[in-house]
Formats: C-alpha cells, sequence, structure tokens
C-alpha cells in the first residue's frame, strides 16, 4: 500500500477523536484481548466474513484473546455450534459470552416459578437445567422474551395485545436478547429488544441480558482471563462491534475502547447497503452526531 493511501485511510479528522483504520493490524499491539460482536461483524446471518475470519485468528496468533460477545438468547455452545454452519472456524475465538447465558443465570435464581416464553422453539435451550414450569399468560410469574415467534412475519405490533396483559399484571420481563434489529442476509428483522423496548415504554419492567449492560461483559472478562490463565484489566481489552446503541454505548459504559463496523447494521443511514462506497467523512460526520462514539471506525472487520 502507498503511503499516501495509508494516511487516508488511517487518517483521524480534524474535526472528530474517531480514527478511520483499514483494520485492526495497528490495535493488536496496543490490546491483548477483544470482546467481538457476532451478527454483522463476523457473518450476516447466511455466511461468515472471511476477512473478519481471518483477522481474529491473526489476532490470537499473536498471542491475542478473543472472545465473542453475542445478544444471541442461546448458550454459547449452541451459538458456536450455528458459527461452524455459517463458516466462522474456531481459530478466531478461545470463547463465547451471550446474553443466553446470562440469562440462564437469572432463570436459575428464579427457580420453580412458572414462566411465560415469547420466542421461537429454537431458543428453549435457555430453559435448560432451570427448574422451571412453562405456563399461559394468565397464570405466568414472569415473562422471558427471546425474540419473535415468526420474525419473518410478524412485527412487535403482533405482540401489543399480550404487552397489554403483562402491563396489566405486573409482570416482570427478562429480555434475553436486547438487540432492536438483526442482519438475515439483506433484510434486517425485529428481534427481542424491540418487544422489550415497547413493553417499557408501556411501564413494564425489564432486565436486559446482553450488551450494552455490564453482566455479559463480567462474563467475557471471566471467560478472557480463563483462557489465558491470567488476569486481564479494562484497559486490555477493545470492544467490536457494529451497533451504536449495544456495541459503542456498551463498551463506553463498560469502560473499555471500542472500534465500531461500519458495513452493518447501520449500512443503510451510512450509505453502505448493497456495496455502496465506504466514505470516511460521511460516516464520521454521522458518528459525530451520535451519543457515544467509538474510539476507531473500520469499514468491515479485516487485518
Amino acid at each position: 500500500m502507498q503511503e499516501n493511501e495509508m494516511a487516508a485511510q488511517e487518517m483521524t479528522s480534524s474535526y472528530s477523536s474517531v480514527a478511520v483504520l483499514p483494520g485492526i493490524a495497528r490495535l493488536a499491539s496496543e490490546y491483548r484481548v477483544i470482546f467481538c460482536d457476532v451478527w454483522g461483524v463476523l457473518h450476516n446471518g447466511v455466511n461468515a466474513y472471511p476477512a473478519s475470519v481471518d483477522a481474529l485468528t491473526r489476532f490470537r496468533e499473536q498471542g491475542g484473546v478473543v472472545v465473542l460477545v453475542s445478544n444471541a438468547p442461546r448458550p454459547g455452545a449452541e451459538v458456536a455450534r450455528q458459527l461452524e454452519q455459517f463458516g466462522v472456524t474456531s481459530s478466531a475465538f478461545d470463547a463465547i459470552a451471550t446474553s443466553g447465558d446470562v440469562s440462564r443465570e437469572a432463570i436459575r435464581a428464579r427457580s420453580g416459578q412458572s414462566v411465560y416464553h415469547i420466542g421461537p422453539p429454537r431458543d428453549l435451550p435457555v430453559f435448560e437445567g432451570a427448574n422451571v414450569r412453562f405456563a399461559s399468560l394468565e397464570e405466568a410469574d414472569y415473562v422471558v422474551c427471546t425474540g419473535l415467534d415468526e420474525d419473518e412475519t410478524e412485527t412487535v405490533a403482533t405482540y401489543l395485545p399480550v404487552l397489554e396483559v403483562m402491563r396489566r399484571r405486573k409482570l416482570w420481563m427478562l429480555c434475553a436478547n436486547p438487540d432492536l434489529v438483526v442482519e438475515r442476509g439483506d433484510v434486517l428483522v425485529e428481534c427481542a429488544g424491540s418487544i422489550a423496548a415497547a413493553y417499557e415504554d408501556m411501564g413494564g419492567e425489564v432486565y436486559w441480558a446482553g450488551k450494552p449492560y455490564p453482566p455479559v461483559y463480567d462474563r467475557a472478562l471471566e471467560m478472557a482471563s480463563s483462557a489465558a490463565g491470567r488476569s486481564f484489566s479494562k484497559s486490555d481489552v477493545i470492544a467490536i462491534g457494529d451497533a451504536i446503541r449495544t456495541d459503542v454505548a456498551g463498551a463506553e459504559t463498560y469502560g473499555i475502547d471500542c472500534v465500531m463496523i461500519a458495513r452493518g447494521i447501520h449500512s443503510d443511514v451510512l450509505g453502505l447497503e448493497r456495496g455502496g462506497e465506504f466514505l470516511p467523512q460521511r460516516v464520521v460526520e454521522w458518528i459525530n452526531g451520535q451519543e457515544v462514539r467509538p474510539k476507531a471506525v473500520i469499514d468491515m472487520l479485516a487485518w
């Protein structure tokens, strides 16, 4: 790469402290641990991004530790099997911390109580090993929301009658996936977070199990330390993700640095959908208008 190209790609704008980088190679010597988002960063819900897998693999080959931090409402072992199907190899990560694992802990803490589940059957592993009894909405002690039952045809509006009953009964809701939307190929589908946000707007009580809230980051830090056989501090960690609301805000709240992937969940507002050109100034200007900002931005995760 020519020197002027490198300067352009690794520029720091005069009107922002957000660096624009071509990849994470420069960060490998600054951090020992990466907390990496999954959907929109490593895959699009259909196929893996080979350059992203390669980047994390290289980081690990240089002695770094990678913990995937996902708002998937399923245990980490289930996510690992799904990643293999998409083509994300195990060489790219040491461990997986999910909102599903955090949710399981919260469910176990309510042992013996009855639960009403909102979400598809594929999310049922979140209840495995817990002493729960499934009940109707009128009889349940609390609600666990892992997603929409049919996310390709339903919307949050579908669940408003359910939320009204929940609000009348003052039911506590556990949101096992705080994401509002997620990519599936070239389409955005609504997630559990959209339902939980609607319930919270109605005055309902919600426990958010994943990003941007601290419990999943605490779990990830413990897993990184266990994988390396040594303790890490927050200054050793950098997060990588594509969502301002969860990844960037979560990192800031937790006190760690963050790299934002532009060509992800915000592709449409950044003009990057369907292969649009990455324009650093446009991306940085958009980031400057947000309440939270990453340390750096990359088009897509690469070395």
